[in-house]
């Protein structure tokens, strides 16, 4: 099983670098780091900065947007991360979040990514392509491409990831009815474009709390952020997965409602809640029903702690979860 980590940008660049140094020492196999402009830090020079630092470890933006970056910019960006990490590389998209909103500017519709992955993806191989009335095309390109992916956590985005992306990163829980509709949806995108969905590439966001079972898993009872619970974030299409994991919820239902015992088993369904040792075994059972081989380690965080370096995460991944997968 690939394993990744999500990293923030919050700190300065150089101790982002050394961390990420830490995550392949730690046996990693990726890292994905978030793009949010109003960090005040940018990504693709994090990433540049990591990839003259390490050796082996996969390295992507976790994850763009195609309204406050450019087509032809990010194409750019892809090409230029991957000319410092040949072969370690891929480029994530989505509608956008908490950059858009920072910008005071609205999220893709569905419409606009589906044309702008699309624009992207035909840059990235040599092709010239009409934006407005001018034709642009990428002077210097990778060869091979890399992938181009679509972050998504509802339907609508997982059947656009089939239909126009590379494949996917989503976020729909580890259980094995949520992981298989959430295939049918890419399914359905590729073969309404003609597409063999075996190409696709599927990475699977799952959060994760290291800690004592009973106390991480109160993060559905908590808030996000004033207004918006932690159960309906990054959208409220969590509560679609936990529907086929046989929870179903009303979309809006405050945290204070929720049991201890029901928390306990929403944690279950969407990710790792508990000691380094369950979280392994969790991965295991989740391989084993629902035949994940790629997932992308989400820490649970609020608004405010949302630029925390993961240290528990990693420490706990090289040193229990890490080598338990590997035997």
């Amino acid at each position: 099983m690939k394993v990744d980590i999500r990293v923030p940008v919050g700190r300065p660049i150089p101790q982002v670098v050394e961390f990420v140094r830490r995550c392949e020492a730690a046996g990693f196999h990726g890292v994905g780091i978030h793009d949010h402009h109003h960090s005040g830090r940018d990504v693709y020079v994090t990433l540049a900065q990591a990839a003259s630092r390490t050796d082996r470890i996969c390295l992507y933006p976790a994850t763009s947007n195609t309204v406050t970056r450019h087509p032809l910019v990010l194409g750019a960006l892809a090409n230029s991360l991957e000319e410092v990490a040949p072969g370690r590389t891929f480029m994530t998209l989505a509608p956008g979040f908490l950059s858009v909103e920072s910008a005071g500017r609205r999220r893709a519709s569905l419409k606009r990514l589906r044309e702008d992955v699309l624009t992207v993806r035909r840059l990235l191989s040599g092709e010239s392509v009409l934006s407005g009335e001018t034709s642009i095309q990428l002077n210097n390109r990778p060869d091979p491409p890399p992938p181009v992916l679509l972050t998504a956590s509802g339907p609508r985005l997982l059947d656009l990831a089939g239909e126009v992306a590379d494949g996917a990163l989503m976020l729909v829980g580890l259980h094995p009815r949520a992981v298989a509709l959430a295939r049918e949806h890419l399914k359905a995108g590729a073969r309404k474009a003609g597409r063999d969905p075996k190409e696709l590439r599927e990475i699977f966001i799952v959060p994760v709390a290291i800690g004592e079972r009973d106390s991480v898993r109160q993060w559905p009872r908590r808030w996000f952020r004033e207004g918006q619970p932690w159960l309906a974030y990054p959208s409220r299409s969590n509560f679609r997965w936990l529907r086929e994991a046989g929870i179903d919820l009303p979309e809006d239902i405050g945290p204070a409602s929720i049991s201890a015992k029901l928390a306990a088993e929403i944690c279950e369904a969407l990710g790792l809640f508990g000691e380094p040792e369950h979280c392994a075994e969790r991965l295991l059972r989740a391989r084993e029903e629902a035949a994940i081989e790629h997932v992308f380690l989400f820490p649970a965080h609020t608004h405010e702690t949302a630029y925390g370096l993961p240290s528990a995460e990693v420490e706990a991944f090289g040193s229990v979860i890490g080598p338990k997968l590997a035997s």
